[in-house]
């Protein structure tokens, strides 16, 4: 039976009182809740993706809830777009809010409780060129992971065979050629042919990274941010983009040590009362982002000569004297990290300035 005109009049009126909305994000369907300002339940439905664009277009701008998961920058641009206040949160931070046992609707109004908190943390709404960049970072990884996999694979077999090729990636790249064509004492023509298809998938992935390298590289040179994160030791242009396509310019962090903490290398902090107990580094955050700058920091480690010139060289060897070379790594890792975001959220190269003792110091 169609609804009556009373129907749709009470309808508009809840609508038109709704300050804060709770979206519980799908594929194909979204539930919805509504608040008034005092926080009270006056909506609760359950959209297609169709009709709650058409629902969203004709409702007076108010803040808006959503995990921030697939699909949430999208959504979150288009409610930008018009007028609504989009915010979004990581999942961990909106669970303490559900109350009772778990459904779609009540994971609605946890995310409408959570908005509102005034010390939630919210995650910035990417723009359509940071996910491209995100998703081009994301393909590269995995064709690595299947690189690496097809690399041990083959190691693997050789072994198996009583062949020990030396550790390194361009030991097997540069030995392999010769053990397929003169170890068949050992080696089956069976197993040659295998070993052969693997080194062709070797090459082929070596080729579309590569390219994705210099799709990346390429970017990255046009980019003034990631220009600027460049000018940091040991940050190239993977790292740059990869961090400019995680957290833009950095204005979702107060500090450079937020920035790190989000990254996981920091401490674990177990403390309570006067006691400060601090453990391993806790691994949150974004685990790629992590790796890059771990690798980053191997790089300007192996690198003694450059140290004097980056103005890291009496830290870091103050810092050997009492870390563990691994140790030491993930701390200069914190540390380009916090400059990488000084320099990116601040809009100025890295530079180093001389103190009163004359010793470099990074700016």
């Amino acid at each position: 039976m169609p609804n009556s005109p009373s129907d749709k009049s009470s309808t508009k009126l809840a609508d038109s009182k709704i300050a804060v909305i709770g979206i519980d994000l799908g594929k194909n369907t979204f539930h919805v809740i509504g608040l008034d300002k005092r926080g009270k339940i006056i909506f609760k439905r359950k959209f297609t993706r169709t009709a709650l664009d058409t629902w969203f277009a004709n409702l007076p701008p108010c803040l808006v809830g959503m995990e921030a998961c697939v699909g949430a920058h999208h959504l979150g641009r288009r409610l930008k777009a018009i007028g609504h206040d989009p915010r979004l949160m990581p999942a961990k931070y909106v669970r303490p809010y559900s109350k009772g046992q778990k459904n779609d609707f009540r994971d609605a109004e946890a995310i409408a409780e959570a908005v509102q908190r005034p010390t939630m943390r919210f995650v910035a709404i990417k723009t359509v060129d940071q996910l491209d960049l995100q998703a081009l970072h994301r393909i590269r990884d995995r064709l690595v992971s299947q690189r690496t996999g097809v690399i041990n694979q083959i190691r693997a077999f050789l072994l198996e065979r009583g062949i020990a090729v030396r550790q390194g990636l361009r030991f097997l790249h540069a030995e392999l050629p010769e053990i397929l064509s003169t170890r068949e004492d050992v080696l089956s023509p069976h197993m040659i042919r295998l070993i052969q298809d693997l080194a062709g998938d070797w090459r082929r992935l070596d080729a579309r990274i590569d390219a994705l390298s210099s799709e990346i590289a390429g970017i990255a040179k046009q980019d003034p941010h990631c220009q600027r994160a460049m000018s940091v030791p040991g940050i190239g242009p993977i790292i740059s983009s990869a961090m400019i396509a995680a957290v833009g310019t950095g204005e979702g962090f107060a500090k450079g040590r937020d920035f790190a903490a989000w990254l996981g290398i920091v401490p674990k902090q177990l403390s309570t009362g006067d006691r400060t107990i601090l453990g391993s580094i806790s691994k949150r955050g974004n685990k790629y982002l992590r790796k890059l700058f771990v690798q980053a920091a191997w790089v300007v480690l192996v690198k003694p000569q450059s140290w004097e010139r980056y103005g890291l060289k009496s830290w870091i060897e103050a810092a050997r004297k009492r870390l563990h070379h691994n140790v030491l790594a993930i701390a200069l890792a914190n540390k380009l990290a916090r400059i990488t975001w000084a320099v990116v959220a601040k809009g100025r190269g890295f530079e180093v300035t001389r103190t009163n003792d004359a010793s470099p110091q990074p700016a």
